[in-house]
């Protein structure tokens, strides 16, 4: 009864309170019947936003844009229903009865009641408000212009060709994504640049061309934002989503859309799902196109034939330097053009290079300032106005992105020791770097080869080497990469005599050094440098190539102070004066290679007490002997071809001391030589290359296994027969045990005594095949000799499966090559050439590599022999007639 009273008391006066003082305190007063007022107001908005929502939804699915005052109307809805929702909850929690106002929680009412009234007003407003008729228009179509055109040049000095291709690629329907790659400052955004202008002359129907610069560090974030700003979405808005928020939002606002997507210079692979980026199919019409340095990104985002962008060609790369000096410059003295010419020749067609070094000779219009321009560039180059901060900063980021392995970067500087525009044998570079520790051999020798040949696939598929040759059995660095990578290993200016490089600048003598202890790697090879004289102390040096020289003498003192020196290369010297004896003091030594140095007839006892040695060559010397060799206990490979050996009966028992022996290559010139080989199985197991010549005995040899022997060559032999060793009866081998897994090259010529070559069946990485001028040679494989071999692998067995070029002429009596038709999927040249008695060719209509550019041409020049083909059906002689080259 008590509280009764009390409480009619407490609502008297409180009520008394409120009609005493102002408006603001009313809204106090009514508390829960504006809460109650909210809710109800807070369900008529939402349904109003739902209708709005559904609407745009509908519009957007046919094409149509919102409107951005309706992106607005609705984003302020979002927030009102967020912050009431958050309110109402507070006054539930707090206490909200009229006993309470006596109480502390006064001050809350008051708080409340001001946020309840004030958000009571926007929602009637927002309710109210009228959005273009009252909101009956939400969308219009999307803007004309599709196409936000970049600024830059109308033309692309040299690169017109891959733009027409890319642009009609672009606009096949069957493709979705196209990549583009190439090394750095080579022209790739230039060229996207160019294919997003092209879109709004003829935008082939797309509603949306959207350009997107990745970031390196959160490119995800970075294609998001820049593509939702392109969509219309509001910045402030935008910020404050989710990431999955912004992925349902460009999902729904891109699916019904065909768009173009642009992203350049991208370094990893984009998830397009992750972004909200509709997938490109044949139907949508959508396309994507990116730029990226490496090769391996275009496999990743599933663009298996991207287009390459190159340096420009000489003429190109001329006209593009020529633009940038400016005519008046070039003709302000005679002999400046010439010069220019030299400097441009020094970009290699690279247009960074040709814009930023073209752009600050521009204003040089004397001799002797091109003069010294020239010879910076030969001497120097980082110190050429430009090079450091516009040029090689652009390269580097190919460098940086190697990551941190020190393996990697390490093999990329060493590249940069041989001349400019140097094809490298691969194997040499392998060879090395294994001398250099730079791979690690803790897991053996072929695992280490392979390594060594996967960082030369990265580099290259980094654009910072280049394959070279027919077989890319060679690598190449651009000259201005290559300057790019001395500046680096110089550690960028601060110490230029770590890394000395003057290899092929035409030196007759040891370049002058300062400071020889700070020495880590020179090179000095492809020079005349006839005498050495020094004795420097080099204690820090590891390297020293000498290659390619006229040395005649080196001093017994030169190698006394080089401690830690691991790989020396003296080869194609002439050493008329002999061998220093001091070379005995390289007690670090790993790499020796003295190949091509006619005046080495043995070994020199020097060379025996290198007891670190693993690698050593001495091919094409006066070697007549290897007697000692077994004191080099470490020994892994050792190259002894195109000498004095081959009738050397004690070599093999020599070569069976060497225990940790894993590669050699050898010439046999007597069947007693090869008996003695083919019943050691270690040697034989070691083979590398294997050279067999002048056999005068008619003999059948039965050849090991022979694990790593990668080429075999056979000139003038009378040998009659070659056959496998058996494990089992017959020829009777598995595929997955062939004989020699690792053969990759045979040439045959002058064996008179072969009448076949069956036991290539157990070469199943066989790429290049010659036989030739070999008067009994009857089949290659003989259908008569293979029968019990396909027999027992149930046909599995199929020849040349990797063959490349096979060549064979002067063959007269070859009959057949194989009885049925083969598919050769690699095959790419078949020469054919003075075999009259071979009528029908082991092919039909799809033999042949499939690769595009790289189809198999028939090379033979005789008509009659051409018209006396026996094809396998009309669809083969079709295929291949039309092919038949006549030129050998």
């Amino acid at each position: 009864m008590m509280n009764d009273v009390i409480g009619k008391a407490s609502e008297f006066v409180v009520n008394l309170f409120c009609t005493c003082f102002c408006a603001e305190v009313n809204h106090i007063c009514r508390l829960d019947k504006n809460l109650d007022v909210l809710e109800k107001a807070i369900k008529v908005l939402t349904a109003r936003r739902d209708d709005v929502s559904a609407r745009v939804d509908r519009a957007e699915e046919t094409g149509l844009q919102r409107l951005h005052v309706v992106g607005v109307w609705l984003a302020a809805v979002e927030k009102i229903e967020k912050q009431a929702h958050e309110t109402t909850t507070a006054c539930t929690r707090e206490g909200s009865s009229l006993c309470d106002v006596c109480s502390r929680k006064l001050v809350s009412r008051f708080r409340y009641g001001g946020e309840v009234f004030s958000m009571l007003e926007d929602v009637r407003e927002l309710t109210e408000r009228k959005l273009n008729e009252d909101l009956n228009a939400v969308a219009v179509p999307p803007m004309g212009d599709a196409v936000v055109e970049r600024d830059l040049q109308p033309i692309i000095v040299g690169q017109e060709t891959i733009l027409e291709s890319a642009w009609n690629r672009i606009m096949d329907e069957g493709t979705q994504s196209m990549g583009l790659y190439g090394m750095g400052g080579v022209g790739k955004t230039t060229l996207l640049e160019q294919i997003n202008n092209k879109f709004s002359g003829a935008n082939g129907g797309f509603d949306k061309v959207i350009w997107v610069v990745v970031s390196k560090d959160k490119p995800n974030e970075k294609i998001q934002d820049e593509i939702g700003a392109k969509l219309g979405f509001t910045k402030e808005d935008w910020k404050e989503k989710e990431t999955s928020e912004k992925v349902s939002d460009l999902y729904g606002r891109m699916k019904n859309k065909k768009f173009v997507l642009l992203l350049d210079d991208i370094w990893r692979e984009i998830d397009l799902k992750e972004i909200g980026v509709p997938t490109p199919t044949k139907k949508n019409g959508c396309k994507i196109v990116f730029t990226t340095r490496l090769r391996e990104v275009c496999g990743q985002m599933g663009v298996h034939d991207p287009m390459e962008v190159k340096c420009l060609g000489r003429d190109e790369a001329w006209d593009l330097f020529c633009a940038k000096v400016g005519e008046m410059t070039l003709e302000s003295h005679p002999d400046i053009r010439e010069l220019a010419c030299q400097v441009a020749e020094k970009c290699q067609g690279l247009p960074l290079a040709l814009n930023i070094m073209g752009k600050n000779m521009s204003s040089k219009r004397t001799v002797q300032e091109w003069k010294l321009a020239k010879d910076t560039l030969a001497s120097n180059a980082a110190e050429f106005p430009g090079m450091e901060d516009h040029i090689f900063m652009v390269l580097k980021y190919s460098y940086d992105k190697l990551g941190d392995a020190h393996q990697i970067k390490s093999c990329f500087q060493y590249c940069a020791l041989f001349p400019e525009d140097f094809a490298i044998q691969k194997e040499k570079l392998v060879d090395y770097w294994i001398c250099e520790e730079f791979i690690d051999e803790k897991q053996g020798k072929n695992y280490a080869t392979n390594q060594a040949y996967g960082v030369i696939g990265t580099l290259v598929k980094a654009c910072l080497l280049i394959e070279e040759g027919e077989d890319k059995s060679k690598v190449k660095m651009h000259d201005v990469v290559r300057e790019m990578a001395l500046w680096i290993a110089s550690n960028f200016r601060k110490d230029n005599e770590r890394c000395i490089v003057k290899a092929g600048v035409g030196l007759s003598e040891v370049p002058t050094v300062e400071n020889w202890s700070s020495v880590r790697r020179m090179s000095l090879m492809y020079n005349e440098i006839e005498n050495i004289h020094d004795s420097p102390n080099c204690s820090e040096l590891t390297t020293l190539l000498f290659q390619k020289n006229e040395l005649l003498n080196i001093s017994d003192e030169f190698f006394k102070y080089m401690p830690r020196l691991v790989v020396l290369d003296l080869s194609d010297n002439r050493f008329i004066n002999g061998f220093p004896t001091d070379i005995s003091k390289l007690f670090s030594l790993r790499y020796l290679d003295l190949s091509e140095n006619g005046a080495i007839q043995s070994l020199f006892a020097g060379l025996l007490k290198l007891q670190k040695l693993i690698y050593l060559n001495l091919e094409r010397t006066g070697l007549e002997s290897i007697s000692g060799i077994s004191s080099l206990s470490r020994l892994r490979t050792l190259r002894l071809r195109r000498n004095k050996l081959s009738h050397d009966l004690n070599v093999i028992k020599e070569l069976e001391l060497l225990k940790h022996l894993e590669a050699v290559t050898i010439d046999i010139g007597s069947s007693s030589v090869a008996d003695q080989l083919f019943k050691a199985p270690r040697v034989a197991n070691a083979i590398h290359e294997l050279f067999i010549e002048h056999l005068q005995e008619e003999a059948k040899f039965t050849f090991p296994n022979m694990a790593v022997l990668c080429t075999l060559e056979m000139y003038k032999s009378a040998m009659v027969e070659i056959n496998i060793e058996r494990r089992t009866p017959s020829w009777r081998k598995s595929p997955t045990t062939a004989s020699f897994p690792s053969l990759s090259t045979v040439r045959l010529s002058y064996c008179h005594g072969l009448k076949d070559l069956t036991w290539l069946l157990f070469a199943p990485n066989l790429t290049v095949l010659t036989v030739a001028i070999s008067t009994r040679v009857e089949d290659i494989i003989s259908k008569e000799k293979a029968a019990d071999i396909l027999i027992e692998e149930a046909g599995t067995i199929i020849p040349f499966r990797k063959l490349e070029h096979f060549q064979v002429y002067n063959l007269p009596k070859l009959k057949s090559i194989y009885w049925s038709p083969l598919p050769f999927p690699r095959l790419k040249k078949l020469n054919i050439g003075r075999c009259p008695n071979l009528r029908k060719l082991p092919l039909d209509s799809k033999s042949g590599s499939s690769i595009p550019g790289e189809e198999l041409v028939i090379h033979n020049g005789e008509q009659y022999w051409i018209e006396k083909v026996e094809w396998e059906d009309e669809a083969t002689k079709k295929r291949f007639l039309c092919t038949i080259n006549p030129s050998q």
